[in-house]
């Protein structure tokens, strides 16, 4: 699957001032899953997901969770960038609820985490992964350079691919489900549409109004 941003611009953090902090509080990340691939290489048959999880944006087959709100009692998320340079300011996690079940309900996967780490930058991955924090507690997937990213004061939108992480894929040979390392495979896209929140508009507004005093 082809992307358009390459790893070096996601890379890119620098240590700019955030002007218009945005806090994302909302939304949904949708996944489509490569089910034959899965069970093919992993051994991993879907069998069916959480009520909570609902239909995708990614087309048939594809689910999605919702995104958590700030003051969520577990595990909040607490994602927030400025959308006039989201690459130099982005911090915090995006936080879901809902579980993924293979094999007969057998294996478990959910309430996922999607977090950065300069650490994991190298070949196609951009740095964000994916971590499974229930049945499986372990990073699943790394994310591939996002062939969308928009980054706005109202809305945030990431698409790309999902990647089999290093971890992900020693359990699966650990465990026997895969014969070989699939570290790198792609098994999925992900779409994150986060509903944001801007949280630095009373303290722009302050300083507008320092600004037209000083002026005065």
């Amino acid at each position: 699957m082809k992307t358009s941003m390459t790893v070096s611009a996601i890379v890119a953090l620098g240590a700019g001032t955030a002007m218009a902090q945005t806090d994302v509080t909302g939304g949904q990340t949708s996944v489509l899953l490569d089910t034959a691939t899965l069970s093919a290489a992993a051994s991993l048959d879907l069998s069916g997901v959480s009520a909570d999880v609902g239909g995708g944006n990614l087309g048939d087959g594809s689910v999605a969770f919702g995104i958590n709100p700030r003051d969520a009692a577990s595990l909040p998320t607490t994602f927030s960038y400025d959308s006039s340079d989201f690459l130099g300011t982005f911090g915090g996690t995006i936080e879901h609820t809902g579980s993924v079940f293979f094999n007969n309900g057998t294996v478990e996967v959910g309430n996922f985490t999607i977090g950065f780490d300069a650490a994991r930058v190298g070949d196609n991955r951009s740095g964000f992964f994916v971590e499974s924090t229930t049945g499986i507690a372990a990073i699943l997937f790394d994310v591939a350079a996002p062939s969308q990213l928009d980054a706005t004061g109202s809305s945030l939108t990431i698409a790309a691919d999902l990647l089999v992480s290093a971890e992900f894929a020693g359990f699966l040979v650990d465990n026997s489900l895969a014969s070989s390392d699939l570290t790198g495979a792609d098994v999925g896209d992900a779409l994150v549409q986060a509903v944001p929140t801007p949280g630095g508009v009373a303290m722009l507004g302050l300083a507008g109004l320092v600004a037209a005093r000083r002026r005065r």
